[in-house]
């Protein structure tokens, strides 16, 4: 087991520095020149300019620029933002936000996405697989901004079971909505992929001999249907962890969220490359954790594979 998780650590590596070059390289090599933005329609003294550009090492070859980024990223310094705050605040700000609003989107989607993709696996062809098949279509189909929408008319203005934003409350309640609305897709994606899972699983050569050695219908279905059903679906949700967070934008604008989404969204709109690299980069980290752990994951489901 210990060469398997080296292994899948050494593995990270590469990826780590191809993914921290690829987003340097599209960020600080795009057109235009952010520095000369900040003047607006006046422009900046030249003087001025060489002092921003020198302060904020854009006067250094693309290859020192990265170097130093690097050294940043190992030193846990960002750099600052044209407004002269440390990125790393920034980003200690609204990274918790965010994280808290992923997990409880990761939780929903696991939670009932499994639970109902397993309701409907076990009870193909049946009226209730019908029922979470169409519930799931329609999860699909629908935007993010207009179900968000669609819930705080309903649910927070109507209803008033749930407040319509979120603000600078971070309770579970404040969430919840906007962790559902951000969850919705993927908890769609999670039931149709349990449900194929399950109902593949089901006519496997293993499962009808547990069945046939005399083995009860709920031991087959916790020892053997359900554990090898769950790597698929394991997978798909480890690697949404970050697709969650990055993709908050649309869910944080909505519920008024001042989370990465929105950091990252103004870190564009100012022509900030040191703030979008973080926060970019911190993303990537997400990424390969949450991958590492779902590799971790498989060997204690399936032990087969830590021995391939």
């Amino acid at each position: 087991m210990a060469r398997y998780i080296g292994r899948r650590i050494l593995q990270t590596i590469p990826v780590f520095f191809g993914a921290t070059f690829l987003i340097f390289a599209m960020v600080y090599l795009m057109p235009g020149d952010p520095v000369a933005a900040l003047g607006g329609d006046r422009g900046l003294d030249p003087s001025v300019q060489a002092r921003i550009r020198a302060e904020y090492n854009l006067d250094q070859p693309f290859w020192m620029q990265y170097l130093l980024y690097l050294k940043g990223v190992f030193t846990f310094d960002f750099g600052k933002t044209f407004s002269g705050r440390p990125v790393a605040e920034v980003m200690a700000h609204a990274f918790p936000i965010t994280i808290r609003l992923a997990f409880f989107a990761i939780a929903i989607e696991a939670i009932f996405g499994i639970i109902l993709g397993v309701i409907a696996g076990l009870r193909k062809g049946k009226i209730i697989d019908s029922t979470i098949l169409v519930f799931s279509m329609i999860l699909i189909s629908v935007p993010t901004f207009v179900m968000g929408f669609v819930l705080q008319f309903v649910v927070g203005v109507k209803l008033k079971w749930l407040p319509v934003t979120v603000g600078q409350t971070l309770d579970f309640k404040s969430l919840l909505m906007p962790a559902f609305v951000l969850a919705a897709v993927s908890l769609a994606y999670v039931i149709r992929l349990s449900r194929q899972s399950i109902s593949e699983t089901m006519s496997a050569d293993f499962v009808r001999t547990a069945r046939a050695k005399g083995m009860s219908g709920l031991a087959v279905t916790n020892r053997h249907i359900l554990r090898n059903s769950l790597i698929p679906v394991v997978t798909f949700i480890g690697a949404d962890l970050g697709a969650l967070m990055g993709g908050a934008i649309i869910t944080e604008g909505i519920f008024n969220i001042k989370g990465v989404g929105g950091v990252l969204f103004d870190g564009i709109k100012k022509g900030e490359p040191a703030t979008v690299v973080s926060m970019t980069t911190a993303l990537v980290l997400v990424y390969i954790i949450a991958n590492l752990l779902v590799d971790l994951l498989y060997a204690a489901l399936d032990p087969r594979i830590r021995y391939e």
